[in-house]
């Protein structure tokens, strides 16, 4: 009885560590949503930084960054450690070259406004994240 209840014991000691470990939290830098959703936040910045036509819609984007920072604490992330990861300059710059990367890919050309300003009109009409960021003047 005391090996059946050793091994059961054994069982349940392991299930509660395979749980555990399962429920861990993905690492801020590789979290998609957060991650994402701030690239959105500086695609739609540096366009309504380099067109004209185009301005940015800053209480939204403070209530967005705000959302944001309610679904990290309710997955479980502390506020420590989301201030951290927002406020590191590696992880900035990260986030940063996703979002020239984006913008790259969708036809923004360094140099040419208009590239940029077809990219804002074009994720304005999508309804996308940046498009909610972004304003036609």
């Amino acid at each position: 009885m005391t090996f059946m209840r050793n091994k059961v014991i054994t069982v349940i000691t392991v299930f509660a560590l395979t749980a555990g470990s399962a429920l861990a939290l993905t690492p801020l830098p590789e979290e998609k949503h957060i991650n994402n959703s701030l690239m959105a936040g500086f695609v739609a910045d540096t366009i309504r930084k380099t067109c004209p036509s185009i301005s940015g819609r800053v209480f939204l984007a403070l209530a967005k960054l705000q959302g944001l920072k309610r679904y990290a604490l309710a997955k479980g992330y502390k506020e420590d450690d989301v201030r951290a990861f927002i406020k590191d300059p590696k992880e900035k710059a990260r986030v940063k070259g996703m979002a020239a990367a984006y913008l790259k890919e969708h036809g923004a050309v360094p140099g040419d406004v208009q590239s940029y300003c077809k990219v804002g009109y074009d994720e304005i009409a999508k309804k996308s994240l940046i498009g909610q960021l972004l304003r036609a003047r």
